[in-house]
């Protein structure tokens, strides 16, 4: 008989300690803890988190791994596998590990051997991995609004350019006129002088007809 790689078994051979270990999961899962040996926690501890993992993943395969490695085919075993995936599993779902507590009790009274509690860590995460997980979720939600922004400020910057460039090439057209008026004026002042010397020019010429 091959030797087990985590201490001697429980019980005469692999299959009925596969049994014990199955009969005493569905036992701490019917009623969230159970008393018994040391030993027996200990072995039933990594068991029973096992099938939690299962129950977390909540899927028919899943349901169907746990309801084999139970084994028992009756209803009340069928109540418990819906209960760990119906209640247990959903609790567990912010907990990355640990969802089983060992307390010792002291020695048992007959045969002097070692008791324990195991049972199901039902309670919330603690509130420090609570704020942990907030503000890992916040700098996940920051990083994709960052990049988000600044494609914004780009297409206000590219939307505002044409605007910018019509603007002042109506500045310039209407600043031409003006530039055109400026330019005519001293046309017309240098006009009136030449007008003046024309009619000069012309009052001695009656005058001398006159006398003639």
């Amino acid at each position: 008989m091959p030797t087990p790689t985590k201490g001697p078994r429980l019980g005469g051979g692999p299959a009925h300690e596969r049994i014990m270990l199955a009969n005493l999961s569905a036992n701490l899962f019917e009623h969230k803890k159970i008393t018994t040996t040391v030993t027996k926690a200990k072995r039933l501890r990594p068991f029973a988190e096992r099938l939690i993992t299962f129950a977390k993943k909540g899927d028919l395969a899943s349901r169907r791994k746990v309801q084999g490695i139970i084994s028992a085919k009756n209803r009340t075993n069928k109540t418990i596998v819906h209960e760990l995936f119906t209640v247990i599993g959903p609790a567990m779902a912010n907990r990355e590990g640990g969802y089983t507590r060992i307390t010792k009790i002291g020695n048992r009274h007959g045969d002097n051997a070692p008791m324990a509690v195991i049972e199901l860590v039902m309670e919330p995460v603690s509130p420090k991995q609570a704020v942990v997980k907030e503000a890992e979720k916040a700098t996940e939600t920051a990083a994709p609004a960052a990049p988000a922004a600044e494609a914004e400020t780009t297409g206000a910057e590219t939307t505002e350019a044409p605007v910018t460039e019509a603007e002042t090439t109506g500045a310039e057209s209407a600043e031409a006129p003006v530039a055109a008026e400026a330019t005519e004026a001293p046309a017309a002042e240098g006009e009136a002088p030449a007008a003046a010397e024309s009619a000069d020019a012309e009052a001695p010429a009656e005058e001398k007809s006159e006398d003639k």
